[in-house]
């Protein structure tokens, strides 16, 4: 145990430490939130207005800033596994591996260190909330703060499996690059996913973001204010292959998923590193 806290708490002073990436990663973002949410936002606003037959108080930004935090969760913890393989290189993971914590310690420990860093790097795109218009009650910002730590464990060790497999810095990158980004655009994060070919209804539906992403919409914007149309056209009846998804579901979900992930990952890393 003591061994595991060393390892989660090393990686998360070296995020403070190190400034650059502090600030560096908000670049991303801050620049989808720029592109979709201002480019798109009258747009799909105006679209949201003819749908609803009226006037209606819609905020585009507030329906894709929770999109994004979940990309920032998805996209800092995946990267951050990417230590693994740099401490690897530079002879610190030899060290940790002769001494007498166990590789599941190990595995665990880089895993909440990524998720960690991840959830930090998630809150701090709530400083934007007032800027961008975008409100969330104290209430359900509480029951967020779990959710968001679910999905980063998950996705932590979905990093760590990928690292304990991959021997150099590039394929990593490479590799990741060709995991992630289809599972940003292909979750409702940045826009509403109806009304697609049914071949990418069903990358949809096997997409696990897609309900992190839902489940994180579902707490942050009062859904109980649109209208039937307006919850229909911006994607959130989601349905597993025409079974209806629940937010508890989806909660469940997330579980079972991260709770397989870090089993895989744990044993992954176990096994590279014999």
């Amino acid at each position: 145990m003591e061994g595991m806290i060393a390892i989660w708490q090393r990686d998360v002073m070296k995020f403070f430490k190190d400034r650059a990436r502090l600030f560096g990663s908000m670049t991303m973002p801050i620049l989808l939130l720029i592109v979709f949410g201002v480019g798109m936002g009258g747009s799909m606003e105006s679209l949201m207005q003819n749908v609803a037959g009226g006037d209606l108080d819609f905020n585009y930004v507030a329906f894709i800033f929770p999109g994004i935090v979940s990309m920032t969760l998805l996209m800092t913890s995946v990267f951050s596994s990417l230590s693994i393989i740099q401490d690897r290189d530079f002879g610190y993971m030899r060290e940790i591996l002769v001494s007498p914590v166990s590789r599941v310690s190990i595995a665990l420990g880089k895993m909440l260190g990524s998720a960690t860093v991840a959830v930090m790097q998630g809150l701090l795109l709530f400083l934007l909330m007032p800027v961008l218009g975008v409100t969330i009650d104290l209430v359900s910002f509480f029951v967020l703060l779990p959710v968001m730590f679910l999905l980063a464990c998950a996705f932590a060790s979905l990093g760590l499996l990928i690292a304990s497999v991959i021997s150099s810095t590039q394929a990593f990158q490479l590799v990741v690059n060709a995991i992630v980004m289809p599972m940003i655009f292909l979750s409702g994060a940045l826009f509403p996913l109806n009304n697609m070919p049914a071949w990418i209804d069903v990358l949809v539906t096997l997409n696990p973001v897609t309900y992190g992403v839902d489940l994180m919409k579902h707490i942050m914007i009062d859904v109980d204010q649109l209208s039937r149309e307006v919850y229909v056209e911006m994607g959130l009846d989601l349905d597993f292959f025409g079974i209806p998804v629940t937010p508890l579901g989806e909660v469940l979900f997330i579980i079972g998923f991260t709770a397989v992930l870090i089993v895989l990952a744990t044993l992954s890393f176990s096994r590279a590193n014999r």
